[in-house]
C-alpha cells in the first residue's frame, strides 16, 4: 500500500477540468515522450526481460509537461501525470511479461561519490516537489504489479546492468528503454537499447554506428572523453573522435595505456600531445573508468520479474490522489489484469 506523505483516501473525489488533461493513448505509440516509434527489435525466439530506467522519464516529465496539476495538498504532480502516460504507452505497447523499472536512490551514496566526491556534484539537487512525485511513481509501479528496483549505494544504470547480467544467464534478452549512452555498454547480441522519446532501437552494432566504437568499449571510451552530465572530467583534450581512434587501434584502455609510446606515431592530429596527456592523466583515466563502468553485482529481488496482477485499490488511490479522468483510470484498470 501507499506509504509515502499525504495518503489519499478511495473516497476522495477530484474532478480534472476537463477530459482533454486527460493523458489517454497516443496514436501509434507515439505520445509526448514518442515521435515515432520502431517495430521491436529483438529476436522471439528467446525470452526478453523489459528493464526500464525511470528515472530519465519522471525527469522528463518534470521539465515538460505543464504545471497546471496538483494533489489535494497544492503540490504538483506534474511528473506523475507524464511519467503515468509514459509507463502505460509503453505496457500496452511492448506488453512485456518480464520486466522491472529501476530508480535512483544513490543520489549522492553510491559507491561511486567515495571513489570521487566530486561524481555528480554539477547536477542540483531535486526540489521537494519532484522528491515527493518519485515516490508516487514508484508507488504507481507497484500498484501495476510491476517489480522496482532501487538501492542507496547502487545507481539504476547498476540495477539495470545487474539484471541484464543476471537474466542472460537464464537465457534472456533484454530491454533496455532509455536514450543513457552509458547503458550501451551492456548491449550483447539478442540485446536491444530502446530510445522511447525518439521511437528508435539499437543492437550491439548500432552502438558503433552512434558512438564509433564497440558496445563492450563504452566505459573506456567514455573515461578518455569524459562524461559533463556525471561531472567525470575525461583525458584533456581527448574527445570523441580521438577516442575511436585510439580505442580501435589499441582495444581496451588498458592496452592503450601500456602502449602510450605508440602514439605519436598513429595517424592522429596532435598525437605527440595526446600522447603526453595520457602518460600525465593515466592514473585518472584509470579512475574515470571506474567510474563509467556499470557494475553488474548490485543486490536484486529473487523472481523472475514477471508482471503480477496489479492493486485495484491501490490504482484507484493514486488516480483519485493525481485528479485522473475516466480514460486513465481505464487504461490503468487494463494494465492491472493479470497478464
Amino acid at each position: 500500500m501507499l506509504a509515502v506523505g499525504h495518503t489519499p483516501s478511495a473516497r476522495t473525489v477530484l474532478v480534472s477540468p476537463a477530459d482533454a488533461r486527460d493523458p489517454g493513448p497516443s496514436p501509434a505509440g507515439a505520445s509526448f515522450f514518442s515521435g515515432r516509434a520502431d517495430a521491436p527489435q529483438c529476436g522471439m525466439t528467446s525470452p526478453r526481460l523489459h528493464l526500464v530506467d525511470a528515472s530519465l522519464y519522471v525527469f522528463r516529465a518534470w521539465h515538460s509537461m505543464p504545471d497546471e496539476f496538483h494533489d489535494p495538498d497544492g503540490w504538483p504532480t506534474n511528473a506523475f501525470h507524464g511519467f503515468t502516460r509514459f509507463l502505460l504507452d509503453l505496457l500496452e505497447r511492448e506488453r512485456p511479461q518480464h520486466v522491472a523499472v529501476a530508480f535512483d536512490e544513490a543520489l549522492d551514496t553510491c559507491f561511486r561519490n567515495t571513489l570521487y566526491p566530486a561524481y555528480k556534484a554539477n547536477r542540483d539537487p531535486a526540489p521537494p516537489e519532484l522528491k515527493r512525485q518519485f515516490l508516487w511513481c514508484k508507488a504507481l509501479c507497484d500498484g501495476l504489479g510491476l517489480t522496482t528496483l532501487a538501492h542507496p549505494d547502487f545507481e539504476a544504470d547498476d540495477l539495470i546492468g545487474s539484471a541484464a547480467h543476471r537474466f542472460r544467464g537464464e537465457g534472456f534478452h533484454s530491454v533496455i528503454v532509455s536514450a543513457d549512452k552509458d547503458l550501451s555498454q551492456l548491449l550483447h547480441p539478442g540485446d536491444e537499447q530502446y530510445d522511447y522519446a525518439k521511437g528508435q532501437r539499437w543492437g550491439p552494432d548500432g552502438v558503433k554506428a552512434r558512438h564509433g566504437v564497440h558496445a563492450h568499449q563504452i566505459a573506456d571510451y567514455l573515461a578518455l572523453t569524459g562524461d559533463a552530465v556525471d561531472n567525470i572530467p575525461g583525458v584533456s583534450g581527448v574527445g570523441p573522435k580521438t577516442a575511436a581512434v585510439l580505442l580501435a587501434h589499441f582495444g581496451p584502455l588498458d592496452a592503450l595505456l601500456g602502449r602510450i609510446d605508440e602514439v605519436p606515431f598513429l595517424r592522429l592530429r596532435g598525437a605527440a600531445g595526446v600522447a603526453q596527456r595520457l602518460r600525465e592523466q593515466a592514473e585518472q583515466a584509470r579512475l574515470w573508468r571506474k567510474l563509467t563502468t556499470i557494475a553488474l553485482d548490485a543486490p536484486l529481488p529473487d523472481g523472475d520479474f514477471r508482471r503480477k496482477a496489479g492493486d485495484a485499490t491501490e490504482l484507484a488511490a493514486l488516480a483519485d490522489w493525481a485528479g485522473f479522468g475516466p480514460l486513465t483510470r481505464k487504461r490503468l484498470d487494463a494494465a492491472a489484469l493479470p497478464p
